[in-house]
């Protein structure tokens, strides 16, 4: 009983969250000039890969590497796979020519890189500084270019600049604490059923901790925000393979004991085809949407199977 609350619960302040930093951050950064792509890109992506930090912290000094490393992987193969799948399937979403050209390959990039990084074994103190360095430098590039574009698309939200910062507060910790509540009852479930904390963080605990950018995606695309809605799922995959997994190594090593190639393999795949979907016309559709998530099923029923296995 008291597990399935924690999940109930912790998906309810996960929803309320997700709706008080979009509001929030979009208002704030658009009186800042800062383009609603960008907001996407840096500001709600950060915010909505708040409880990745936290849980990938918490685990690796907690002594599981699986989950710090499977929470991320795992994280990454859902917000494509599962995320931008559902959101093009409920919408179809417009896409920038500035995502396919810079952000998309940069995702990309930061997929082939870390799966690099980890062919020895781990994620160390050093990965972790390259790792964070890269990210500074990318959140750098995203505002300057920002500047002198147009912001006049139009974003509900409070009209007090101090109420929007309230609400960004506020956001973030109920993403946090709302994050933390769903895995910890997750994981509670999971290991009733003597599951691999591999296993685990790369399925429970990374569709857990993706709940903000899956609510966030959604209700973007819904009130036709498209730049927020895919900026999100792109910046959270720069921010989980740069920031996260940067600056959880800093602070603990990350052991990539008990993964296998098809995890590494499986994420980068899923990142390659999102920019031929998205130069296709410069939207992704709900036939795209329709091959990204049967790919995440496939991938998905393959570890229940081994699992059980």
């Amino acid at each position: 009983m008291l597990i399935a609350l924690s999940i109930l619960g912790g998906f309810l302040i996960l929803t309320l969250g997700a709706e008080a930093l979009v509001r929030g951050a979009s208002v704030i950064a658009l009186r800042l000039g800062i383009t609603p792509l960008v907001i996407g890109l840096t500001i709600v992506a950060f915010g909505t890969s708040a409880p990745e930090l936290a849980v990938s912290v918490k685990s690796a000094l907690a002594g599981s590497p699986g989950i710090a490393l499977g929470n991320v992987v795992g994280s990454n193969i859902a917000n494509i796979g599962l995320i931008l799948a559902l959101t093009a399937l409920i919408r179809p979403i417009g896409v920038q020519s500035q995502m396919v050209r810079r952000d998309i390959p940069l995702m990309i990039g930061a997929s082939i890189l870390m799966w690099l990084l980890v062919l020895d074994g781990e994620l160390s103190l050093i990965d972790g500084a390259v790792l964070t360095s890269l990210l500074v430098g990318y959140l750098l590039l995203s505002y300057f270019s920002s500047k002198g574009e147009d912001t006049d698309e139009p974003i509900e939200g409070p009209k007090n600049p101090l109420l929007s910062l309230l609400f960004i507060i506020a956001g973030i910790g109920m993403l946090v604490g709302g994050g933390i509540l769903f895995v910890d009852g997750a994981v509670e479930l999971a290991r009733t059923f003597g599951i691999s904390e591999v296993v685990i963080g790369l399925t429970i605990i990374a569709i857990g901790t993706s709940m903000p950018e899956l609510v966030t995606s959604i209700l973007a695309a819904l009130k036709g925000q498209s730049d927020i809605a895919i900026g999100n799922v792109v910046g959270s995959n720069l921010f989980n393979l740069l920031g996260i997994l940067g600056v959880t190594a800093l602070v603990h090593p990350i052991s990539s004991a008990g993964f296998s190639s098809l995890d590494f393999s499986v994420m980068l795949t899923l990142a390659l085809l999102v920019l031929p979907f998205a130069w296709s016309g410069f939207r992704i559709g709900r036939r795209e949407g329709a091959i990204l998530l049967l790919g995440y099923c496939g991938y998905m029923g393959y570890l229940v199977t081994h699992a059980s296995a």
